[in-house]
């Protein structure tokens, strides 16, 4: 009974874990089993997980920016009308004026930080609210996207395909499998095995409770299945194909973000400012540098997406991007993020965009038609949200805040406190 007990509070980290705290992971699992069983083994297959992550990497990249704007109060919704935007700059610069796919790359993230300082700029230092300015980006970009395309399709030379529709190439002796895949997946499993010895670590110089050998070897097991089943089905997909190098760029990304929300001061401010603004101004947090952060980081992120999706479909076009940014603010709600800012993580906003992903993907395998696929999204977006909001008013435990604990730093974050009399109380920020 006692081993039941440890299992249910430490299987997935931290003494007060249970099934709830891992409620959206659990439910991706069981809408890919759903559809497992109705596409007679289609949703799991090499091509269609090649495809999965291929068709919607950049709608994850969204999501990651997204969560940061989310986390600080605010929300973007332009992210659709910049990526779309951004897209034919960089199609147009390669076909009038040859320029190598290399340099057009650097030129896109140019004008998403420009587009990202733009609006940072009325955000943080004008005061403008940031739904009305990036509504009225979401109007000014999708029209220069028109106005500069001339409503028309623009391709791409095919060396700028290769971030968006490219795949690990084929190198080493030949193994049935793409070698570098499998590599990629043997350093993920590397990568488990030691991020669960340092958390022990970590957890015995604290003085913390420490879980049973047992259940870290379960643990470390599970995620070795996993990492192991999926490396297998995207290295031994069709000759040609492997993990897709978008897939790598999220990756990375995620890296990046999770390390920035988690371990830095600046990240750590960005979850202050969203948990009470004045609180953390007046505790020397700077605000306005913080806002201007998240609406030109935003920016920048819609500009990758946008270039990953035109170099998948091979040309830009006037409808790129657009629902976007109802995607990526999607994702960030179902993956646990409040409403009100100060709560949120970038793992969690990736499951979110996860569930959707396949949610959409096992709909369109099994002959829904896209209108149902809309209605079904949205209701899963508001149902999800609801429950949240149902077990907060019944007075127990926010799924979504259960959520976040798992991802709290072991060491303690520095609470920004008020520093004089009368400040209404604060919220204790959780990194992502």
């Amino acid at each position: 009974m006692s081993r039941i007990k440890d299992l249910r509070k430490s299987l997935f980290g931290g003494t007060t874990s249970n099934a709830r705290q891992f409620g959206m992971i659990f439910t991706l699992v069981a809408i890919v089993l759903l559809f497992q069983i109705l596409t007679n083994g289609l949703t799991l297959n090499s091509a269609n997980m090649i495809s999965l992550v291929s068709q919607y990497s950049y709608i994850l990249i969204l999501a990651i920016g997204m969560l940061m704007v989310i986390v600080a109060g605010h929300i973007d919704l332009s992210v659709g009308s910049i990526a779309a935007f951004v897209g034919i700059v960089v199609a147009k610069v390669m076909q009038e004026y040859s320029v190598p796919w290399f340099v057009a790359i650097l030129i896109g993230l140019a004008v998403g930080a420009l587009i990202g300082a733009w609006q940072g700029f009325w955000v943080a230092y004008i005061g403008v609210p940031a739904f009305i300015v990036t509504l009225a980006g979401m109007m000014l970009f999708r029209g220069g996207n028109q106005y500069i395309g001339n409503a028309d399709t623009t391709p791409v030379p095919q060396d700028f395909k290769f971030i968006g529709a490219g795949f690990l190439p084929e190198v080493g002796p030949d193994t049935g499998y793409n070698n570098l895949t499998l590599l990629l997946g043997l350093a993920a499993c590397v990568a488990v095995v030691i991020r669960e010895w340092r958390l022990r670590a970590t957890r015995r110089e604290m003085a913390a409770d420490v879980a049973p050998m047992w259940i870290s070897a379960l643990r470390v097991v599970i995620l070795l299945a996993v990492i192991i089943f999926a490396t297998m089905r995207f290295a031994g997909g069709r000759i040609g194909t492997s993990f897709p190098v978008s897939g790598i760029i999220l990756a990375v990304l995620v890296l990046i973000y999770s390390f920035i929300t988690r371990n830095t001061a600046g990240g750590r401010h960005i979850y202050a400012v969203g948990g009470n603004a004045r609180a953390a101004e007046l505790s020397g947090v700077r605000l306005r540098r913080v806002n201007f952060f998240v609406m030109m980081n935003m920016s920048i992120l819609a500009a990758i997406a946008g270039m990953i999706f035109v170099a998948r479909s091979a040309a830009s076009g006037p409808q790129d991007g657009l629902g976007w940014e109802l995607d990526a603010i999607a994702a960030v709600f179902i993956g646990g993020a409040a409403v009100s800012g100060g709560l949120g993580t970038i793992s969690g906003s990736i499951v979110g965009g996860l569930v959707m992903a396949v949610l959409n993907n096992g709909l369109q395998l099994v002959g829904v038609g896209s209108d149902r696929v809309q209605i079904i999204k949205g209701l899963v977006l508001l149902l999800a949200v609801a429950l949240d909001v149902w077990n907060k008013n019944q007075g127990r435990p926010s799924i979504s805040g259960i959520f976040m604990r798992q991802f709290r730093r072991e060491a303690s974050v520095v609470p920004v406190a008020a520093t004089d009399a009368g400040t209404e109380p604060t919220k204790t920020p959780v990194a992502g």
